[in-house]
């Protein structure tokens, strides 16, 4: 029997009523992300690989954020 995800909301979220999070969590061989103020709603899978180059391009400045 499969589990739920462990979803997570970044620890740098601002916590408060604004509702502008999204949580990931570790599926098998992917990453789920959803919205947190509709965590009913279906989320979006994507690769490992994919998610880590999001996360160094954003991290270098590549990206306009």
């Amino acid at each position: 029997m499969k589990s739920s995800p462990e979803w997570r909301k970044s620890t740098r979220s601002t916590g408060g009523t604004s509702g502008e999070c999204v949580e990931l969590a570790s599926l098998e061989g992917s990453v789920g992300i959803r919205d947190s103020k509709n965590p009913q709603n279906p989320h979006l899978t994507v690769g490992m690989e994919a998610m880590s180059n999001l996360f160094i391009r954003v991290k270098t400045g590549e990206l306009d954020l």
